[in-house]
């Protein structure tokens, strides 16, 4: 999947007047053809706290930086931000593997996230991501695939989620994860992904959550270069440590590029590749070595503050 190196940032930080649209980078490949479909649902409301009652919406901020190799042509990702009713963010990272047939892999995920925000106000989409994602899947004719990940956030502070493959979100209370989503893949690097293929997943493997949010709840949302790169405690230090949802996106980009740069790092990646069999040679292990470093790869950060409207 990737290897260290880079530098392209963007920056965006905005409190959602106007729909924003992105694109950049990703590496994973194939398609299991024998997915089966099935709708899940989680929910995270804690008990002893009380949800957020009055109108709240999102005030975000971004940043991306492209995989080193893919600079030039902006990378293979795209993501969009909108103020309709509380706020929507998305994130769509393209699977690299199509490039091998001589198919842009940046062209299915653009017009996925075009389609999304074009449909937020559609009467049957009604609010609803997983329906959001079917809709705008329908209507996505580019060839390629992506994992992609929407959250909608109602007036009333109820978080709407729906993840398909490893694009992931992460809610963060007082200085505590309280909220992830887990990764959806048929094996090790290979994600859950909508595709211009009969073979791909649909909206029905969704993995469908809610969740109550407070006011001064962060949301971080992101592609799996954040997430392969960075642990969930160093997250929530970055975002304590950043008051601001712009610096705060700049800083977890940058947290996550200088992981992926680092070969002697243990990353979330080098970790999970360990526990499902991948290693160094057996004479490298007699000298203590073992499978080390991050990611390379394109990394989309949006951050998000629950604040009052």
């Amino acid at each position: 999947m990737a290897i260290p190196m880079i530098r392209a940032l963007i920056s965006q930080s905005q409190s959602l007047s106007h729909p924003l649209i992105q694109s950049l980078p990703r590496t994973l490949s194939s398609i299991d053809e024998s997915s089966s479909r099935r709708k899940r649902l989680l929910c995270c409301a804690p008990s002893e706290l009380n949800p957020a009652r009055s109108d709240v919406s999102f005030s975000v901020g971004t940043h991306l930086i492209p995989h080193p190799k893919k600079v030039d042509k902006g990378g293979e990702d795209a993501f969009f931000v909108s103020d309709y009713n509380g706020g929507v963010i998305a994130v769509a990272d393209g699977v690299s593997g199509w490039a091998e047939q001589n198919v842009d892999p940046s062209l299915f995920p653009q017009e996925l996230m075009a389609n999304a925000s074009n449909l937020l106000g559609d009467e049957e989409v009604n609010n609803d991501p997983q329906i959001l994602l079917r809709k705008a899947h329908a209507t996505t004719f580019s060839i390629g695939s992506a994992t992609v990940i929407v959250a909608m956030l109602e007036r009333d502070g109820i978080l709407k989620i729906a993840n398909i493959g490893d694009c992931g979100l992460r809610v963060i209370r007082d200085g505590q994860i309280i909220f992830s989503t887990p990764p959806q893949e048929h094996y090790f690097d290979c994600p859950y992904q909508l595709s211009s293929e009969v073979a791909g997943q649909t909206y029905l493997d969704a993995m469908v959550s809610k969740v109550e949010l407070m006011e001064g709840d962060a949301i971080i949302m992101g592609s799996d270069g954040l997430f392969d790169n960075v642990f969930d405690h160093e997250i929530a230090l970055t975002i304590a440590r950043h008051r601001n949802v712009a610096e705060a996106a700049k800083a977890l980009a940058n947290l996550a590029r200088d992981h992926s740069m680092d070969s002697n790092f243990d990353s979330p990646y080098s970790l999970e590749a360990r526990s499902k069999g991948y290693d160094v040679p057996l004479w490298k292990k007699f000298f203590g070595m073992k499978l080390t470093g991050g990611k390379l790869d394109d990394i989309t950060v949006i951050v998000g503050q629950v604040v009052s409207s």
